[in-house]
């Protein structure tokens, strides 16, 4: 579970590791009500989320084949063919797949280009980040085309514990 600081609200996850990651997710926030499936390979890299707006506004379908193609609920989208993971502004659960995927050593940063998902419009966009492993908890997460940047500690399975300012693990 975690608490949503800058926009207030709960996130309740579950999570399964075997053949693929699983996750499923209720985010009650300031932002809305939203449920999410998220699906990965073993190796955290992302393959396929189903998003729901509780409210009934919308629903999203993002699919990632592993090689560069993406669809957006069923539409192929080229812009996003240099991406290999996702990030939904709403919840630290998707820090969670290039810290896991990536398994940076202690001062080891890597570069990555993401699906960027924001809430609440749902719009889905290029986003260049780095990740850049400070200690054996801790990561430094910059935003490559804006100044925002946090050092976010996370847990030996790699989830967040805290993300100054934005969530908190409960």
């Amino acid at each position: 579970m975690w608490r949503g600081l800058e926009y207030d609200g709960l996130e309740r996850l579950r999570l399964e590791e075997g053949g693929m990651v699983r996750a499923s997710s209720v985010v009650d926030s300031a932002r809305g009500r939203y449920a999410y499936e998220l699906t990965a390979e073993r190796n955290w890299t992302f393959r396929r989320l189903q998003l729901e707006a509780l409210a009934g506004e919308r629903t999203l379908t993002i699919a990632f084949d592993g090689k560069g193609g993406w669809e957006v609920d069923g539409v192929q989208r080229l812009d996003l063919s240099d991406a290999i993971d996702i990030d939904l502004a709403i919840t630290p659960f998707t820090n969670s797949l290039p810290i896991r995927r990536l398994d940076l050593a202690i001062d080891d940063e890597a570069d990555i280009t993401v699906a960027y998902v924001s809430f609440p419009d749902l719009e889905v966009t290029v986003d260049e980040q780095r990740y850049t492993r400070l200690d054996e908890d801790l990561y430094l997460y910059e935003s490559l085309d804006s100044d925002f940047s946090r050092e976010i500690q996370v847990d030996l399975d790699g989830l967040v514990v805290d993300y100054p300012g934005l969530f908190e693990r409960l």
